[in-house]
């Protein structure tokens, strides 16, 4: 397209080329938007009817509003405005009589609408290829997230206010419309009245003005209707606050619910809860304002949707699709910084608590209100770029590595990203190693396979074993347990090295070669994946559990062998994922780096010894097989090499530029001689010491920097 653009010779190529690509990735991500939606529809379908939509048995249950007679809030379950209850009844019933397959039609066809118009929302310039992808990632993102999964689940409509937002601010003609989509969203929700103030503040005074109109027609609707649940909701509950579930349960992602869970209750609570609310409600209000009058509206609407989940009484998991949204601002002046904050959001949208921060009492507040502290953060602190920045559209580029050829003739190379060769964002690292690691335990323990199988399959292994005359394992466990000194050395190390020296190895390659960091970490990641898929094959269990071979566990201690439950090891793992052991293969991974990249001898035998000690307190504890420490070095040697073909080899080229020769004439006065200042490389010319594994400039009088003596 860039040939094209510029006249050159294959642009129209080029553009063919760029436009099929952008066309199978459209088709492709559509095919997910439908896969992901058949996936909702047959999970509720798949649930059974008492398990399903629970929180619409507000409504449709023996004790839902729909059949009791009274006030709404008489069931003790039902949290939402009373125009709610008196707009969304018919719906309700619908949901009653269709089972609730219409109700996740229905929810699924807002979902794809507010997509829809969150990307056609987008700042503006927006390039083709982004036009065309916008509404199907859009669509995935916001099915994939937890608050439409808990509304989809649980059968809430807070998808409706949202929706009312974005078409009230993107798609309305003239501000009467836009104001009356926000008041009937604000009916609905009340926080959402601060979109006013808003409107207001960008020059929307009519909308505004009409919005805060419908607010209080709807809601006068509401109370000439229902004057009794009227009084309930606004006056004794003061805007429906101490309705629904507990306000200190995890489940309320607010100011008022956070510093419930800190213990802070009655006068004091209620005095910090309005100090810190009136905080948020000033500086996001004003920041959204600022991003709005800059053009990027899209992200003034979504911080002020933060401000209103951070200041409402009660913020349910449901409610917090603004903070979604925010995902549109954009954060870094350098491109390798500009994924930093979309990834955030979307771990913390898309993935518990939990699987984002280890268990660390220091942690466990943030862990806790993880959706809370993203909504404060993009409402107050996150430092999005401005349109008017030069930033905006082009952020520092990333320094690369020039492609290098491959070692083997017989192994092609098919290089699907550049090596860069500064330092990676740490926030980035830690939240992708944190939430990969997490999946990993997921999936590790939902590995299929149950007790038969795996004893089944441990007698293959002891069988093979035997034929290869490898069947060690015994003779090493009671030998072991025979000197008192070694079975604690040997229990010790089993314990305590597995993820210390990996994590070591890995800050150590970060701080000082951060090039050699990304080809390890990407290693070490495509072995641990391959592990799963082990696991998940062929489920092995360990010599320890398996009854009649007389194995002792050193480290856990006797168990019942009789009884398919190992008491608390069976909730925290799977038993039996030993094939391949990933205690050896992650201590053979580290063996290698240092051998590989360690200047010094010892320091290369030294990251020998680990995988040697591993292998041994392995086989010594009953833990695993020596075939399995084989399985260990298979899926090591196999992310090295997958490492290799997709992002070449470790050591890279070390373009540097050149100097231009100066022709000397061969009469006439000398030629200028070239002056000693530093010349810039020219347009697309690598930098200096843009090819170093360390990211370190080459010294100008290095051999290869075209001056300085040859050496």
């Amino acid at each position: 397209m860039a040939n094209a653009e510029r006249g050159g010779p294959g642009g129209a190529v080029g553009t063919i080329g760029a436009g099929g690509r952008v066309g199978a990735a459209r088709i492709v991500l559509w095919a997910v938007v439908a896969a992901l939606a058949v996936r909702q529809v047959a999970t509720v379908l798949r649930t059974p009817p008492g398990e399903r939509f629970t929180d619409l048995e507000t409504w449709i249950g023996d004790r839902g509003v729909l059949h009791v007679t009274g006030s709404l809030y008489d069931t003790d379950r039902f949290n939402g405005t009373p125009f709610a209850g008196l707009v969304l009844k018919p719906l309700a019933r619908s949901a009653e009589q269709s089972l609730g397959v219409a109700w996740t039609f229905g929810t699924l066809l807002l979902v794809a609408v507010l997509g829809v118009v969150a990307a056609r929302a987008l700042p503006g310039p927006v390039s083709r290829r982004t036009a065309l992808l916008a509404a199907p990632v859009a669509i995935s993102l916001l099915m994939l997230s937890l608050p439409v999964r808990n509304t989809l689940h649980l059968g809430q409509t807070s998808v409706i206010p949202v929706l009312f937002v974005l078409l009230g601010c993107f798609q309305a003609r003239g501000e009467r419309g836009s104001g009356v989509l926000i008041g009937i969203a604000a009916a609905l929700q009340p926080t959402v009245l601060l979109f006013a103030p808003l409107l207001w503040l960008t020059g929307r005074r009519r909308a505004a003005l009409t919005t805060g109109a419908t607010f209080a027609v709807c809601s006068g609707l509401a109370w000439a209707a229902m004057p009794q649940d009227s009084w309930t909701y606004w006056v004794h509950h003061m805007a429906g606050a101490g309705l629904g579930a507990r306000p200190d349960s995890l489940a309320n992602q607010s100011l008022h619910g956070a510093l419930l869970r800190l213990g802070l209750e009655g006068p004091l609570e209620i005095a910090l809860l309005l100090l810190l609310a009136a905080a948020v409600v000033v500086l996001g209000l004003r920041r959204a304002v600022r991003y709005a009058q800059d053009g990027q509206l899209l992200l003034a609407v979504a911080l002020t949707g933060c401000v209103a989940v951070a200041v409402s009484p009660t913020a349910w998991q449901h409610q917090l699709l603004w903070v979604l949204l925010a995902v549109v601002g954009r954060v870094g002046r350098r491109a390798s910084d500009r994924m930093v904050w979309p990834t955030a959001v979307v771990l913390v949208m898309t993935l518990p608590g939990t699987m984002l921060l280890p268990n660390v009492a220091p942690l466990v507040p943030v862990r806790d209100n993880a959706l809370l502290v993203a909504a404060v953060a993009a409402a107050c602190a996150v430092p999005f770029v401005s349109r008017t920045s030069p930033y905006w559209s082009r952020p520092v580029p990333t320094d690369c590595a020039a492609p290098a050829p491959a070692r083997w003739s017989r192994v092609p190379l098919a290089p699907f990203w550049r090596r860069v060769l500064t330092r990676p964002n740490l926030l980035l690292e830690l939240l992708l190693i944190r939430a990969g690691y997490s999946l990993y335990s997921q999936v590790r323990t939902a590995a299929a396979g149950g007790r038969a199988t795996a004893e089944e399959h441990a007698r293959q292994i002891v069988s093979v074993e035997r034929f290869l005359h490898i069947d060690i394992e015994r003779w090493a466990n009671h030998a072991v347990v025979k000197t008192d000194w070694l079975e604690a050395f040997f229990n010790f190390y089993y314990s305590s090295f597995h993820f210390v020296v990996p994590l070591a190895i890995l800050g150590l390659l970060y701080a000082r070669r951060p090039a050699d960091y990304r080809w390890a970490r990407s290693s070490l990641g495509f072995a641990t994946v391959l592990a799963l898929v082990g696991f998940w094959l062929y489920p092995l269990a360990p010599p320890r559990l398996v009854p009649g071979l007389g194995y002792i566990d050193t480290i856990h201690g006797p168990q019942d062998l009789a009884s398919p439950e190992y008491g608390a090891l069976t909730a925290l793992t799977n038993q039996y994922a030993a094939m391949p052991s990933l205690h050896f293969g992650w201590s053979l991974w580290c063996g290698l780096v240092v051998v590989l990249i360690a200047p010094k001898p010892w320091m290369k035998l030294l990251g020998l010894l680990h995988p040697l000690f591993t292998v041994c307190a392995i086989v010594a504890t009953a833990n695993h097989w020596v075939l399995d420490a084989v399985g260990g070095a298979a899926v090591v040697g196999a992310g090295f090499g997958l490492t290799y073909v997709l992002a070449g080899p470790r050591k890279l080229l070390r373009p540097v530029p050149q100097l231009p020769s100066v022709p000397q004439p061969s009469s006439g006065p000398p030629a200028p001689q070239p002056s000693s200042a530093p010349q810039l490389p020219a347009p697309g010319a690598p930098l200096p010491g843009a090819g170093r594994s360390d990211g370190r400039e080459v010294p100008a009088g290095s051999a290869g920097s075209g001056s300085g003596t040859p050496k």
